[in-house]
């Protein structure tokens, strides 16, 4: 990729709402290789809607969304699923199949878009499994798997495949003593590879934390994406 060129571009994004809805949300965010958005959510409904904007899920009403350069409104379908396959992302509400173990819920993402030998992606889930805390990929479905334990396989899942963009829906959930130090790891090492990301935090020991290498500070406010500082 153009070292010029923007991980994340989201220009005057606003997305279709409809017509109950008090007004029109407008995101600004633009992300060059190796920088880190942490986004104070604390005073929001939540960031689902912002990571979908990323991602290119929502239709807009006005100005743009790219990633690596291509304008999710103009690329066909098929293209887009494969530029999904390079964005890793923790999701706020979790985003399990519930009837499938925990380790197919991690694998199978990557096995749709990558034509890496299987056997190869497991190895590298089974070490990011262990660098997370994990004994190794969780066998059992999401239901039967404790809180923490599948808030760290939602880490695994999120940074397998060496995304471009990472998307971070909350993904301490008041973990902060035993997620933060792989977590600031996994972002370390993708970041030093060209990766951007977003952290949308509920947390303040996350948003004051100095430890967190933030490059940029927002706020989700019901107007969308506004800057800030860690005081604010």
């Amino acid at each position: 990729m153009d070292p010029d060129t923007p991980v994340l571009d989201i220009a005057a994004a606003r997305p279709q709402v409809s017509a109950d809805e008090a007004r029109a949300r407008e995101v600004d965010l633009r992300l060059m290789a190796g920088e880190l958005a942490l986004v104070d959510a604390r005073h929001s409904a939540g960031p689902t809607w912002v990571a979908d904007l990323c991602c290119g899920l929502l239709p807009l009403a006005a100005g743009s969304a790219s990633f690596l350069g291509r304008d999710w409104s103009t690329v066909p379908q098929h293209y887009a699923d494969a530029l999904r396959g390079r964005i890793g992302r923790i999701f706020f509400a979790g985003s399990w199949v519930g009837f499938m173990d925990v380790a197919t819920n991690i694998l199978l993402p990557q096995l749709h878009h990558t034509r890496d030998d299987p056997s190869n992606l497991r190895e590298r889930a089974i070490a990011l499994s262990c660098a997370f805390g994990l004994p190794g990929l969780p066998l059992v479905r999401p239901g039967e798997l404790a809180a923490g334990d599948l808030a760290r396989a939602a880490c695994v899942r999120a940074f397998l495949g060496e995304p471009m963009l990472v998307l971070l829906e909350s993904p301490v959930q008041g973990r902060f003593n035993t997620l933060l130090p792989p977590l600031l790891n996994a972002l370390a090492a993708a970041r030093d590879r060209g990766a951007a990301a977003v952290w949308f935090t509920f947390s303040d020991l996350v948003w004051r934390d100095p430890s967190v290498p933030a490059t940029m500070r927002l706020r989700l406010s019901e107007r969308g994406l506004v800057p800030t500082t860690r005081a604010a």
